[in-house]
C-alpha cells in the first residue's frame, strides 16, 4: 500500500468565516463549546456550541411554530422547495464535500458519493410524495351509504439523530421526506460532524425553506437525546444497538413512533462459481469504503474451501496496493478513521483477536505517520466468536476471511448474529445465488454487489432485522412513516341500526344476510 507522510493544504472553500457562519446556527447559552477538528491533521477547524435542555426546548418551540404554517402550505409550494434545492445540492457538491473530508477524514470518492444521497432522495420524493400524501378515498361499512377516507396528517416535529459516518446523508436525507410531509426538523448531528449538514440546511433555506422549520441542536448524546425525545413527535436514529435500545424505550414510554437503523456484522458469502476477480474487488470495497464505517459494510467473507486460498491471496494483493493518506483530491483510496478514539477502538478489536490466535494477513496497525487516527487495511483468518471482532462491529477498515463446506453451512454461519442488516452474495448462477440471499436474515441482501445497489434503490425500503434495527428509511414508509393516518368516515343516511318499528331481531338477520352478500359480490 502507498503510504505518504502527511502534507496538506485545507480547501479553500473552508474558510474561518464560512465556519463562524454555519456554527453560529448552533444554540449554546451555556458558552460551553467543542473543538470540532479536522481529523487529517488535528488542528481546530471550529469551536462548536453545545446546546443545554433550555436550548432544546426553544429549538423546538421555533420549530413547532414554524410547522403550523408550514403544515397549510399546499403541497405543491412545498415540493418547489425541494425542486431548486435539488439544483442547489449538485451545484455545490464539491464545497459539501470538502468540508465532509475535513470533519470526518474520509477519502475524496467517497465524500463526494455522500453528497448525492439527498439529490437522490429528492428526486424520488418529488416523483412519490403528492400520490403518497393526497387523500385515498375507500368505501365504508355500509356500500354506497358510507365512505372512509385515508387522510395523511404531518406528525409535528420530527427529532432526527444522526450518526458521524455519513453525516450530510443521514442529516439532510433523513430531513427530506419528514420536511416534504408538513414537518419541522430539530436535528442533533454528532459533534464531530456538524459542518456538513449545517450547510446543508442553509442551502434548503437558500432554496425557500422557511427559517426556523430546521433547527440543529449539538452536544454528546446522553446530554442533548433525553430533551429531544422528550420533545419530539417521532424519532429517526441511526447508530450503535447499545443507543437504539435506550432511545426505542424512550420513545415507547413517550408513546411516540421512531425508526432504528442499528448496528451490523454484515456477511459476504461467495459461492464456488463465483468470478473471485469480481468478489475480490467487491470485497475491497466492503471491508475498506470509508475506511470500514459504513453500517452496511463487510466484516466477514465466507469462502468455499476450493477457493480460499485463490481468493485470499488476490484480496490480500489488492489491500495491500491501496493508496491510503490524507489527501483533498480523488487520489487516495482510504482516508482516515473518524478520530483517535475510534482508532484506539479499532486497535484493540485487531490486538484481541491477535492475542487469542487469528492471523494478521496484513494491515493491524495504526499509522501515526499519515494522520492522528490512521489504521492500516486489515485482513485477519482464524477468528472465532471468542474474540471482539467476532461476534461485536468493529466499524473500521477490517475483514476476516473464513473457509465453509457446503453452502447449507455458509448460510448457517452468516446467519449466526444477533445483527441482520446487510449481507452480499457472489455467484454466476443468479437463480442460485437468489435462493442463498432468501434465506439469510438481513433486511438488505446484495447480489454480486455489496451495498449500494441495494442502498441506492430509493424505491424500496431500506433497514435492519434482529438488533439492527426497526422500521426503514427509503421507499413509501420512508416518508409515510412521517404522518399521522386520519381515518375520515362519512355517513350519508341514518342505517346503522333498526328503522322504525323493525324489532332487532330482524335488524340483526337482514345485517348478516348483507354480510353475506357482500362476501359474494365481493362488495367492500
Amino acid at each position: 500500500m502507498t503510504l505518504t507522510p502527511l502534507e496538506l493544504t485545507r480547501p479553500a472553500s473552508v474558510t474561518d468565516a464560512f465556519l463562524r457562519r454555519l456554527v453560529a446556527r448552533v444554540p449554546g447559552s451555556s458558552g460551553t463549546t467543542w473543538k470540532l477538528t479536522e481529523v487529517y491533521t488535528g488542528d481546530t477547524l471550529a469551536e462548536l456550541p453545545q446546546s443545554t435542555p433550555a436550548d432544546i426546548e426553544q429549538a423546538f418551540a421555533v420549530a413547532r411554530e414554524a410547522q403550523r404554517a408550514w403544515a397549510a402550505t399546499p403541497l405543491k409550494q412545498r415540493l418547489a422547495v425541494f425542486k431548486r434545492a435539488h439544483t442547489l445540492f449538485v451545484d455545490r457538491a464539491r464545497a459539501v464535500a470538502d468540508l465532509i473530508q475535513a470533519e470526518s477524514g474520509k477519502n475524496r470518492r467517497m465524500a463526494i458519493e455522500e453528497t448525492c444521497d439527498p439529490a437522490m432522495v429528492m428526486s424520488h420524493y418529488l416523483r412519490r410524495a403528492a400520490k403518497l400524501l393526497a387523500p385515498t378515498r375507500r368505501g365504508g361499512p355500509v356500500p354506497l351509504l358510507t365512505t372512509s377516507t385515508e387522510i395523511r396528517q404531518p406528525k409535528g416535529v420530527v427529532g432526527i439523530i444522526a450518526p458521524w459516518n455519513f453525516p450530510f446523508a443521514t442529516g439532510i436525507s433523513d430531513a427530506i421526506p419528514a420536511l416534504m410531509a408538513g414537518n419541522a426538523v430539530v436535528l442533533k448531528p454528532d459533534n464531530k460532524t456538524a459542518l456538513s449538514p449545517l450547510y446543508g440546511i442553509e442551502l434548503l433555506e437558500e432554496a425557500g425553506l422557511p427559517k426556523g422549520l430546521f433547527q440543529v441542536v449539538c452536544g454528546e448524546g446522553p446530554d442533548v437525546g433525553p430533551t429531544l425525545i422528550d420533545h419530539a413527535d417521532y424519532v429517526m436514529f441511526t447508530g450503535s444497538t447499545a443507543t437504539g435500545r435506550v432511545i426505542g424505550e424512550r420513545a415507547g414510554r413517550n408513546l411516540i413512533g421512531c425508526c432504528l437503523e442499528l448496528g451490523g456484522k454484515n456477511p459476504m458469502i461467495v459461492l464456488e462459481d463465483a468470478d473471485l476477480a469480481e468478489a475480490a474487488q467487491g470485497a475491497v470495497f466492503g471491508a475498506f469504503g470509508n475506511t470500514g464505517q459504513i453500517c452496511m459494510h463487510i466484516e466477514r467473507i465466507y469462502l468455499p474451501e476450493s477457493r480460499y486460498d485463490e481468493f485470499a491471496k488476490a484480496f490480500v494483493a489488492k489491500a495491500l496496493a491501496l493508496d491510503v493518506r490524507a489527501a483533498y483530491d480523488f487520489g487516495p483510496d482510504m482516508g482516515s478513521l473518524v478520530s483517535v478514539d475510534h482508532m484506539h477502538r479499532v486497535k484493540a478489536h485487531v490486538d484481541d483477536a491477535v492475542a487469542k490466535g487469528a492471523t494478521v494477513l496484513c494491515g493491524g496497525k495504526p499509522r501515526p505517520d499519515l494522520g492522528p487516527a490512521f489504521f492500516e487495511p486489515t485482513i485477519l483468518e482464524g477468528v472465532t466468536k471468542d474474540m471482539l471482532c467476532g461476534v461485536t462491529e468493529t466499524f473500521g477498515p477490517v475483514v476476516a476471511l473464513h473457509k465453509y463446506g457446503t453452502v447449507d453451512e455458509a448460510v448457517a454461519l452468516a446467519n449466526d448474529t444477533d445483527y441482520g442488516l446487510n449481507a452480499s452474495v457472489w455467484g454466476r448462477d443468479l437463480d442460485a445465488a437468489r435462493a442463498v440471499a432468501a434465506r439469510l436474515e438481513s433486511g438488505n441482501v446484495n447480489i454480486n454487489d455489496i451495498l449500494a445497489t441495494a442502498y441506492a434503490a430509493k424505491g424500496t425500503p431500506s433497514g435492519g432485522v434482529k438488533s439492527s434495527g426497526v422500521g426503514a428509511r427509503h421507499g413509501d414508509q420512508g416518508l409515510l412513516k412521517y404522518t399521522d393516518v386520519q381515518n375520515m368516515a362519512l355517513l350519508k343516511k341514518q342505517v346503522m341500526g333498526p328503522r322504525p318499528g323493525q324489532t332487532y331481531e330482524k335488524y340483526v338477520e337482514g345485517m348478516l344476510s348483507g354480510l353475506k352478500m357482500m362476501r359474494r359480490f365481493r362488495i367492500r
